[in-house]
C-alpha cells in the first residue's frame, strides 16, 4: 500500500481512517480518483513520505502506469491561524509557472477537505538531489560546489525580478511596511518564548529598530531561501532546478531572502553551533558570504549598503524561534531533546548577532 510511512500514515479509505489512533495524512481511495479526475496518471495508487516532515508534509505517490508525482499537505493538527496554508503555496507557484522563477508545476488543487481531511495539492515530480548532510557523488567537485553558490544567487535574483502584479499577485502580501512588520512580529513572539533573560538579544532588537535601513521596492520574498530548499540537477555541471517549501513567502524586502540565504552559509573557519541545518558548505570550493553578496549585488543592481543589518535581522529571527522550541522543551510539551540544546544555541547565537550588528 504505502512505501516506507508508518501504518497509520496512509490508509486506502475513510472508513479505515475513523478508526485510526491519529488522523491519516493520506487517503488513497478517494485521493486517486481525485487524480483520475484531473488526469494525473492512471491505475492503483501508492504513497511513499518524502522528507522530514517538521513543515508541510510531501509524498511520493506513484502509479500503476508509472506516473510520479508529489502531493504536498499540512501536517498533523492543531495547526496555528493562517500556518501550513497550502492552497495559499499552490496559488502562488501557478502564478509563477510562467515566469523565471524556478518553480514545479502544480498539477491539480484539493481545495476541498472531504478528500483526504485537510487541503492539498498535487506538483510534478522535480529529479535531482536536495543537498543538506552530504554532497552527493556525481556533484562532488571543486566546479560544483562553487556552482552551488551561483545557481543558489541567480535562482535568487530570477524570482525577485519577477513582476508580482503582472503575476496576478495583487494581495498577496503588503508590500510597503515589511520590515516595520517583522520587527514587531519577532520582537512580539520573543516576549512570548522567552525563558530567561537574554541581554544581548534586546540590545540586538534595539539596534535592529533603530538603524531600520530604507527597502528597495518590493519583490516575492521566499522566506525561507537556503540550500536545503532547493534541488539540482543529477548531474554535474550542477543547476539549480527546482525552488521548494514557499509556505512563509510573501511580497515585501528582497535583501530579507539575502541576509536568511548568507546566514545560513557556514564558511570553513566559523566556529560550529548547535543549531547549524547544513554544515556541507564549510566544504573547500564553496562561495564565501560575501561572494554570494557580490555575486546578488552584481546581478541584481541593488545596493548591499545595509546587507549587515540583514543579517542581523536574520540571526535574531531565529534566536526567537529556538527560544520557542527550548521553551517547549522545558515545559514538559515536549520530549525531543534535541530542542534542549535550544538553551544553550539560542545564547550562541545572541553572541553572534551581536558580533554581526556591532562589528
Amino acid at each position: 500500500m504505502s512505501h516506507g510511512s508508518a501504518p497509520d500514515d496512509v490508509v486506502d479509505t475513510h472508513e479505515q481512517a475513523a478508526t485510526n489512533a491519529r488522523e491519516p495524512l493520506v487517503v488513497l481511495e478517494p485521493l486517486r480518483a481525485f487524480l483520475d479526475v484531473n488526469e494525473v496518471g492512471s491505475g492503483a495508487l501508492s504513497a511513499e513520505p518524502i522528507g522530514d516532515g517538521h513543515s508541510n508534509v510531501t509524498y511520493l505517490l506513484r502509479r500503476d502506469d508509472g506516473t510520479e508525482v508529489v502531493l504536498r499537505r499540512p501536517p498533523r493538527g492543531p495547526l496555528p491561524p493562517s500556518a501550513h496554508d497550502v492552497l495559499r503555496e499552490a496559488r502562488l507557484l501557478r502564478a509563477l509557472a510562467p515566469t523565471a522563477a524556478r518553480v514545479p508545476a502544480v498539477l491539480a488543487v484539493g481545495d476541498d477537505e472531504a478528500i483526504i481531511g485537510v487541503p492539498f495539492y498535487v506538483m510534478e515530480k522535480v529529479d535531482g538531489f536536495v543537498v543538506t548532510g552530504e554532497i552527493p557523488a556525481p556533484l562532488d567537485t571543486i566546479d560544483d560546489r562553487r556552482r552551488m553558490g551561483e545557481e543558489l544567487i541567480d535562482a535568487l535574483v530570477e524570482m525577485h525580478s519577477v513582476d508580482w502584479r503582472a503575476a496576478g499577485l495583487e494581495g498577496f502580501g503588503r508590500e510597503s511596511g515589511y520590515l516595520e512588520r517583522q520587527l514587531r512580529r519577532w520582537g512580539g513572539l520573543w516576549e512570548h518564548n522567552r525563558t530567561r533573560e537574554v541581554p544581548a538579544v534586546e540590545r540586538v532588537g534595539t539596534w535592529l529598530a533603530a538603524n531600520l535601513p530604507q527597502s528597495p521596492p518590493a519583490t516575492i520574498v521566499h522566506g525561507d531561501y537556503r540550500l536545503g530548499n532547493v534541488m539540482l540537477g543529477p548531474s554535474s555541471p550542477t543547476r539549480l532546478v527546482a525552488i521548494f517549501d514557499w509556505e512563509m513567502a510573501t511580497i515585501g524586502d528582497p535583501l530579507a531572502d539575502l541576509g536568511y540565504l548568507t546566514t545560513m552559509w557556514p564558511e570553513h573557519d566559523d566556529p560550529a553551533t548547535r543549531v547549524e541545518l547544513s554544515t556541507v558548505t564549510r566544504q573547500p570550493g564553496f562561495l564565501t558570504r560575501d561572494e554570494l553578496i557580490a555575486r546578488y549585488e552584481e546581478r541584481s543592481g541593488r545596493a548591499m549598503t545595509d546587507i549587515r543589518w540583514y543579517r542581523t535581522l536574520a540571526v535574531w529571527k531565529a534566536i526567537v524561534f529556538m527560544e520557542g522550541n527550548y521553551r517547549r522543551a522545558v515545559s514538559g510539551t515536549t520530549d525531543d531533546p534535541y530542542l534542549k540544546a535550544f538553551g544553550e544555541g539560542v545564547l550562541e547565537l545572541a553572541d553572534r548577532a551581536e558580533a554581526i550588528a556591532f562589528a
